[in-house]
């Protein structure tokens, strides 16, 4: 049976703990540095994320290799980047020679990956400034494609209760060359710990706990990205890894529940 709480990070990856951590709402350094503490090894940050940045670009000083330092550039859709000085401003923002992962964050559509995009990617992780290359992707069909063709270290794609087309889009094509799968937004953005219009108000609610362990019964997924905004929801969100999988009733309940609140709130469609 797999490991509930580490895995390996896609085909040539390092042992990971199965949760990871972004600091986009600024969880204090603290939190940060409990979560090293307690072994997460994962860190996704923006160029924006300063509090990460900072934390980690210390942290880099005596204790560089246990981390797995995933960033990237963004897609900004209507103007090429360039990924190139993107990532010479991220190995001096974080104060080191090499980036783990390093992604094309945000592609829409099969369109915004252009050979150019590909083939700078390439030419980073030929240099060595780069391990693993890959994508952040909303166009799950295109994700599976590309995952299927190979070329790509690293997948990082939306799943949790409410969007679980990955599971048909996505996953099947992973066992094809085994990248590396990261997901993100295990709580559908808070919406599947609250109660919903019209929902009974004694029934029952997820926690943010049964979100993540959702998302990590499936051994598809390597690492769930947790955002939390102080150290008390990372302790409890950290807690889930110690509970394990979800029971098949309990997956059943937050199936039925993601149905209902993706019903009832459209803002978020496509995943």
């Amino acid at each position: 049976m797999p490991d509930f709480r580490y895995a390996q990070l896609g085909r040539e990856g390092p042992r990971v703990l199965r949760m990871g951590l972004s600091a986009t709402y600024w969880p204090g350094k603290k939190t940060i540095h409990h979560a090293l503490d307690q072994g997460v090894n994962l860190f996704f940050a923006y160029g924006f994320d300063l509090q990460m940045v900072r934390t980690l670009r210390d942290v880099f000083r005596t204790d560089r290799e246990r981390i797995i330092l995933t960033t990237g550039a963004y897609n900004l859709i209507w103007t090429h980047q360039n990924i190139r000085k993107t990532l010479e401003k991220r190995l001096r923002q974080f104060r080191t020679d090499t980036i783990d992962n390093f992604l094309f964050l945000g592609v829409m559509k099969s369109e915004q990956l252009s050979e150019r995009v590909r083939d700078e990617l390439q030419s980073l992780k030929d240099e060595g400034k780069v391990r693993h290359i890959g994508l952040s992707c909303h166009d799950r069909k295109f994700a599976g494609q590309l995952a299927a063709e190979g070329g790509f270290d690293t997948f990082m794609v939306r799943y949790n209760a409410a969007h679980r087309g990955a599971e048909e889009d996505v996953f099947p094509h992973l066992s094809h060359h085994n990248p590396a799968l990261i997901s993100y937004t295990a709580t559908r953005w808070g919406f599947l710990i609250r109660r919903p219009g019209g929902y009974p108000k004694n029934g029952r609610i997820p926690t943010a706990g049964e979100c993540y362990r959702f998302v990590l019964s499936n051994p598809d997924v390597d690492v769930v990205l947790t955002a939390p905004s102080n150290l008390n929801q990372l302790k409890q969100n950290l807690a889930a890894l110690d509970q394990g999988a979800l029971s098949e009733e309990d997956m059943s309940f937050m199936r039925d529940f993601g149905d209902l609140v993706r019903a009832k709130n459209k803002r978020f469609l496509g995943g």
